[in-house]
């Protein structure tokens, strides 16, 4: 493959790279290059129909897009169809599902309430929330948000599941992501556009693709045995993670938690669980959550097929390990970053060290390109 023929090299042909790669082929007429170490596309939102039962499942765990962000709704809508799905999540906690996150229902079967509208879980929170001078770690923020009961029940356990380390380890912003309702809301997110592509992520990626003939996709690739192919004049998109890039600098590599996934077909079964996703809070239960694919979007099968995740500290990277020494050790490597060759530009979670929803790595791509090109 003659390299220098393309404009632009994207590496990565997940979120963050796919878009920039339509923003440069669509807007600017560019010959876009994507490479991709991986047999497919789409990164870590791939999916694919399972031959056995016929159940369109995520490789990588599920995906759930929402947004209140209507440019990058529209955005995305232009290359498939979408169809609502307000995802809902639950616990199995003390031998009951509760919903997650934490409700009016979650507090008075946890906690013994008879809770029955927003002024009166309001007043919960507020008699039951901890006050700090200053929130330093992620128990102290879960405390602050739904106090101790709930915090041993549904996130001390868990989070050392997720992390294989406690909350009072991880800053604050690790459990800031999570929200509290002071009603009966049962929906995981409460953004204004949630949805699915009908025909799944993979479809998507590919729509994109067809879409421009300006586009070409190398897979099972590896950029860095390239790299000496790539002149000064091209421009590249790197959205792998900063410290493979910079693996000769002689600091160690950023710490990432990563998922094993245990995939079970249950046949001539409707289904297996109550919901979607089951979250197990407890430490007794190894897995983090069992995810049972058929729900999404009511799809038919006469068999499921369910996975458990386990997280691991081997494996892809999923979750960057937010503690003083990583954050530290990503400053450094941002520095690197900010002295590389002006062609190469850094973009995407695993660029930017950092966890993002969906809508926040098209939003991130489309607002680079903007603002940079």
């Amino acid at each position: 493959m003659n390299i220098s023929s393309y404009d632009i090299i994207v590496v990565g042909a997940g979120l963050s790279g796919i878009v920039m790669a339509e923003r440069f082929a669509s807007v600017l007429k560019k010959r876009v290059l994507v490479i991709d170490k991986r047999n497919h596309i789409g990164g870590n939102c791939y999916d694919y129909v399972d031959e056995e039962t016929g159940i369109l499942m995520n490789r990588y765990g599920a995906h759930l897009f929402h947004t209140n962000d209507k440019e990058v709704y529209q955005y995305i809508t232009r290359f498939c169809k979408w169809k609502r799905w307000e995802h809902q999540v639950v616990g199995l906690v003390d031998n009951q599902y509760c919903p997650i996150p934490a409700n009016i229902t979650t507090v008075n079967r946890l906690c013994d309430e008879q809770i029955s509208n927003s002024d009166e879980m309001d007043a919960w929170l507020s008699k039951n929330q901890i006050q700090y001078s200053s929130i330093d770690n992620s128990e102290k923020m879960a405390k602050s948000r739904v106090g101790n009961v709930l915090y041993e029940k549904l996130f001390k356990h868990y989070t050392f599941k997720q992390w294989n380390l406690y909350p009072e380890e991880l800053l604050p912003e690790v459990l800031a992501r999570i929200p509290v309702r002071n009603n009966h809301d049962t929906r995981y997110f409460s953004d204004k556009y949630q949805a699915l592509p009908e025909k799944g992520y993979t479809h998507f990626f590919n729509k994109i693709i067809e879409k421009n003939t300006l586009i070409t996709v190398i897979l099972n690739t590896d950029y860095f045995k390239l790299k000496e192919k790539v002149s000064p004049e091209q421009i590249i998109i790197y959205t792998g993670p900063i410290d493979h890039y910079f693996s000769q600098s002689g600091y160690p590599a950023l710490e990432y938690r990563s998922i094993c996934f245990e995939t079970t077909r249950i046949f001539n079964t409707p289904y297996y669980q109550p919901n979607s996703v089951v979250n197990y809070t407890g430490p007794d239960t190894p897995y983090t959550r069992c995810v049972e694919y058929k729900h999404f979007l009511n799809q038919q099968s006469e068999h499921t097929v369910i996975v458990k995740e386990t997280t691991t500290d081997t494996g892809e990277p999923y979750y960057p390990v937010l503690n003083e020494k990583n954050t530290n050790l990503y400053q450094k490597y941002l520095m690197m970053a900010n002295q590389e060759k002006s062609n190469v530009h850094f973009i995407g979670r695993l660029a930017s060290y950092k966890y993002f929803n969906m809508d926040q790595a098209i939003r991130n791509s489309l607002d680079y390109f903007k603002n940079n090109f």
